[in-house]
């Protein structure tokens, strides 16, 4: 029997950080239990006021966060805040597909155009690794703003 997944992580601004991956995934914010959003509402200013309904102190509001896959096919990422820093490469990273069925250069011309967007977003470049078939199709090696290291692939 398989699992559900849900990728945790640790940060500084969860609120920031989980909007920089919903951006990168084209994933969304939910809505609080029990409030039925409005089209076109903010999730979260929802989840600012519901927080501040139940009493939730402002310099609380925004420990955690958590974005979805609309389409109910990707694992549900989850976003909390720790006091200490980033201190060493992460051991698990996420791979953005960005170029499904994609080879060579036109593989590789479309991680670029992904890699150009993401920066945009407050991504980091780190390093480009070419295609060297049959073992790799080529990567970019990238970094969210807080310095968790991913790969376009």
């Amino acid at each position: 029997m398989s699992r559900d997944v849900q990728v945790t992580f640790d940060a500084h601004d969860p609120k920031a950080l989980s909007s920089f991956w919903r951006d990168v995934l084209g994933y969304v914010h939910p809505g609080p239990p029990g409030v039925e959003l409005p089209e076109g509402a903010d999730p979260l200013a929802a989840w600012d006021d519901f927080l501040a309904g139940i009493g939730v102190p402002a310099g609380e509001r925004d420990t955690r966060s958590a974005i979805e896959d609309p389409d109910g096919r990707g694992p549900r990422l989850f976003f909390q805040r720790v006091p200490e820093g980033k201190s060493a490469k992460n051991r698990v990273h996420l791979d953005v597909r960005a170029a499904p069925g994609l080879r060579g250069e036109e593989r590789m011309a479309a991680l670029e155009a992904e890699c150009e967007r993401l920066v945009k977003l407050g991504a980091t470049r780190v390093a480009r690794h070419e295609p060297a078939p049959p073992m790799s199709a080529g990567h970019i090696v990238m970094t969210d703003p807080e310095g968790n290291e991913f790969c376009l692939d």
